[in-house]
């Protein structure tokens, strides 16, 4: 039903930023809650932030809050996550997903995955 495609991952520096953008595609994007995830080599994948359909809630994880935002464009069936004060241990592929419902379940039991768009953090 929906399918997600991550862009804008690359190479950046110690400090650096990166905008990461999921478009998504197939019925009803709107209704969708958003989440982000990571997974680092040898590590298990890592919840990263969601926001809700309506883009008003939002919720980070510990290691996300105060450097990274989660934004959704609704007209532009796109997700974003802003990245900023980037660190080596942000190196990680980072995939999108979606969910039908609330926060809790995109975080918990998304319904859709995204192919992952690699991100690495120089020192």
């Amino acid at each position: 039903q929906v399918q997600l495609v991550e862009s804008g991952g690359g190479l950046v520096q110690d400090g650096g930023s990166l905008r990461l953008s999921c478009a998504a595609s197939g019925r009803t994007f709107s209704n969708y809650a958003m989440g982000w995830f990571r997974q680092a080599p040898g590590k298990e994948r890592e919840f990263v932030g969601a926001i809700s359909w309506s883009g008003i809630a939002t919720v980070y994880a510990d290691s996300a809050k105060g450097r990274f935002t989660i934004s959704r464009d609704n007209a532009k069936n796109t997700a974003y996550l802003q990245m900023n004060s980037l660190k080596p241990e942000d190196t990680a592929v980072y995939y999108c997903a979606a969910a039908t419902g609330g926060i809790r379940i995109v975080k918990d039991r998304p319904d859709y995955w995204g192919q992952g768009t690699q991100v690495t953090v120089s020192s």
